[in-house]
């Protein structure tokens, strides 16, 4: 199993990409710290794991909160002695042309989507500096790379994280530590099934492959990321978009 006896907490996990993760980190070998806000779905979606005969626990927290994601990383240790992998997955969305996007919905996804990752970035590193390895996935996304019409808020978080990505990777490479990011292209979640048939459509004649993408192509970027096959990897953002900006 390529990820035996690791430590793995994935933020957003209770739906999703980030459940999508959490089955295959955990099929691999992993003990996932299901992380979310979400406690009753994230409770839920543990138990199920948990009666596959998978080492999952669920830790609420809120990532734009700093104090939550300190409690939540010590309580994570507290159980698990250590810290392998963190997966950045968790995000949100809240669209708007610019000159109707409000103010509030800015700051919301900047501080879920940037702000949050540099929070469980920061709580997690002591913990990994010490004992010398650990992977740090983050999530980006094709916006943040080529932008996006009705995405200011959310193009400049992923392009942020995009940023933060090969900062941390300098830093942090001879401590252990790879950093890098996914950049998802469309996928089939619980934001697309909201979008009319016709849109879908569309989206899917921009991608060569001709389909959407399943939150299982991105865990699977994850996995690579995670694992010791991805060893000599840093600084990078995978593409998993089925060639769409081509």
């Amino acid at each position: 199993m390529r990820l035996k006896d690791k430590v793995a907490i994935i933020t957003g996990a209770a739906n999703g990409i980030g459940l999508a993760a959490a089955k295959t980190f955990a099929k691999e070998g992993a003990k996932v710290a299901l992380a979310d806000f979400d406690e009753a779905t994230g409770t839920q979606r543990a138990t199920e794991l948990s009666e596959e005969g998978f080492e999952v626990a669920f830790f609420q927290v809120n990532v734009a909160d700093r104090s939550s994601v300190d409690a939540m990383v010590q309580k994570v240790l507290g159980q698990y002695e250590k810290i392998d992998i963190l997966v950045n997955n968790a995000g949100i969305t809240r669209d708007g042309m610019l000159h109707k996007l409000a103010v509030e919905d800015f700051q919301k996804v900047v501080d879920v989507n940037l702000t949050g990752v540099f929070n469980c970035a920061q709580a997690v590193v002591p913990a990994m500096v010490q004992q010398g390895s650990g992977k740090i996935i983050n999530t980006s996304s094709v916006s943040g790379v080529y932008g996006n019409v009705g995405q200011t808020n959310y193009a400049a978080t992923k392009a942020g994280v995009v940023g933060m990505t090969k900062t941390w990777a300098k830093e942090l490479g001879r401590k252990g530590i790879n950093v890098n990011a996914v950049a998802p292209g469309f996928i089939e979640t619980g934001m697309t099934a909201k979008v009319p048939e016709k849109v879908l459509e569309q989206m899917k004649m921009m991608v060569p492959l001709g389909r959407l993408g399943l939150p299982e192509d991105i865990a699977n970027a994850y996995l690579f990321l995670a694992s010791d096959e991805s060893n000599y990897i840093n600084g990078t953002t995978l593409h998993v978009d089925g060639g769409i900006m081509m």
